[in-house]
């Protein structure tokens, strides 16, 4: 996959990590890049993994700007699953594109 920094022509970044985030509520039909089990959910991003064409745009043909952010977001487990029988310091680490976040 192709990546891009945000000066050339993608989305800036608007996370930092240690940022708390809630991930988008949707089911737009068709193909999207964020899990439904993740929706709704509040994590941390664990880091900045780069800018990429947004694979929901390429998925229809499209050419995938505005490239987006795209983070590494870590979540409790037990939040997640709230009846996981791991450890409370378990957690899940979710690739999730900027559009699909929002600030807390």
């Amino acid at each position: 996959m192709t990546q891009f920094s945000s000066s050339s022509g993608g989305e800036p970044a608007r996370f930092h990590a240690g940022d708390e985030v809630r991930v988008r509520v949707d089911n737009p039909g068709g193909h999207f890049r964020t899990p439904t089990y993740i929706q709704g959910q509040t994590g941390r991003v664990h880091k900045l993994c780069g800018v990429f064409p947004n694979p929901e745009s390429l998925a229809y043909g499209g050419d995938g700007q505005p490239a987006q952010p795209l983070y590494r977001v870590e979540f409790s487990q037990k939040e997640v699953w709230p009846e996981y029988g791991g450890p409370a310091s378990d957690m899940i680490h979710v690739d999730i594109y900027q559009h699909w976040l929002e600030p807390v």
